[in-house]
């Protein structure tokens, strides 16, 4: 993206990229409202892409997750791990397992794992898992 961009158009591009994500899309949202003044002032981390791989995992790995109920049924459910950012450390971040589960859940946890986990004095990256059904 243009390093001269608005707020909105930065936020529409995420938005198009991933449209039916909604909840990371907001969380976005919510995130670059609050650093939009700073990055306006400092141009400088506009400059190196910093939004952009901000935004974007490292890498989402979607697998499947092959268990036995109490019924002696075999289920078979989606899971993914989603990777953030590994600039610092190894990627930290919790599981999910809820029947609500989805990417951009997942994407919107991990994202914000990288903001919590940059507050700790621990050199760890973002990110999150989990599991749906």
């Amino acid at each position: 993206m243009d390093q001269t961009c608005s707020l909105e158009s930065f936020l529409n591009h995420v938005q198009k990229r991933d449209p039916h994500q909604t909840e990371f899309a907001q969380a976005v949202r919510e995130v670059m409202t609050t650093l939009w003044p700073f990055l306006e002032q400092n141009p400088r981390y506009r400059h190196m892409s910093l939004l952009e791989r901000l935004v974007e995992p490292e890498r989402v790995i979607q697998f499947r997750v092959v268990w036995l109920d109490d019924k002696n049924q075999v289920q078979v459910n989606r899971a993914w791990r989603v990777q953030f950012n590994s600039a610092i450390g190894p990627y930290k971040g919790g599981m999910r397992f809820h029947p609500s589960v989805n990417l951009s859940i997942l994407k919107f946890l991990g994202f914000e794992q990288t903001f919590k986990n940059a507050l700790t004095t621990l050199p760890m990256g973002g990110g999150h898992g989990g599991r749906a059904g």
